[in-house]
């Protein structure tokens, strides 16, 4: 198993920022898994998972941590009667395309989701009225220890959540989907497809949304809409002109950038609607916002 050094992390994020990995390996079996979490377990290392790179933002001053990017036999799909099986770096879209060929419904809303199978298990992602927790069977998951299923109660699944760790890295898992006719899920994810390209800013350089939509009648995006952020720019970075709770990465953007931009976003929902923000995006590296 090949482990690399020196690899910069703004390659593998999708908004192109990010620092050296102390260590990088790209596993294709269950077993190079298990061997690189025991390798890191002897050096006190942290494990982090890269996905396709959304939902993650990097420290420009690197990453203490083997980073793992999850390839081969755990980037596979498999359909069986209405269980789709799925590597845990299984790109959504590849995942959707293929329930939609085997006539399965139920995952339609990934195609809102530019991440991964292991990504949106970690994060219970979700779009569009659906989530991973719907249609999750059961996940298997790796440790340093060995491998095991887990069923969705017990990775603890709420709203943007679930209580695996760092060290934990999701290998595969079955989606219990239903009988729906191709040309019915085409159709369902053209529609959404079309709602998305007209709401968020996707062709930018973007790690996805910014923060979780808070227990309020706005939403992120509209709260920070309403405090005028829109278009604000901090370095090389700017909150999107399209959608507020979007990051774009404007011009040569390093992480820091990002991150004062979500700090000055926290303190105006704050001061205006007396919210405070919670950040959806996955943090790799010494990042922290400040207090409120």
């Amino acid at each position: 198993m090949r482990i690399e050094e020196g690899i910069e992390l703004a390659r593998y994020t999708t908004l192109g920022t990010g620092g050296v990995a102390r260590a990088f390996a790209q596993p294709e079996s269950e077993r190079e898994v298990g061997e690189l979490l025991r390798w890191a377990r002897e050096r006190s290392l942290g494990v982090a998972v890269v996905g396709l790179g959304s939902n993650l933002l990097a420290a420009d001053d690197g990453v203490e941590a083997l980073v793992l990017k999850l390839g081969g036999e755990l980037a596979a799909v498999e359909a069986d009667g209405d269980v789709l099986r799925v590597g845990g770096g299984t790109a959504n879209a590849v995942a959707l395309h293929r329930a939609r060929a085997a006539g399965l419904g139920g995952f339609e809303f990934a195609c809102a989701i530019p991440g991964t199978i292991g990504g949106g298990v970690w994060m219970n992602a979700g779009a569009y009225g659906g989530d991973f927790a719907a249609v999750l069977e059961r996940v298997l998951v790796a440790t340093a220890d060995g491998s095991g299923w887990l069923t969705p109660a017990e990775l603890g699944l709420s709203y943007r959540h679930s209580e695996l760790e760092h060290g934990q890295v999701v290998l595969a898992a079955e989606l219990r989907l239903r009988p729906r006719p191709p040309d019915e899920i085409k159709a369902e994810v053209r529609e959404l497809n079309t709602r998305r390209k007209a709401a968020q800013p996707t062709n930018r350089r973007t790690f996805g949304s910014v923060f979780k939509n808070p227990e309020h009648e706005l939403s992120a995006g509209r709260m920070l809409e309403a405090c005028g952020l829109k278009g604000y720019r901090i370095g090389g970075a700017q909150i999107s002109p399209k959608h507020a709770n979007f990051i774009e990465n404007a011009d040569a953007a390093a992480t820091t950038d990002a991150l004062s931009l979500m700090a000055e976003a926290r303190r105006r929902a704050l001061d205006r609607f007396g919210v405070r923000l919670e950040h959806e995006v996955e943090f790799l590296g010494e990042l922290e916002l400040p207090d409120l």
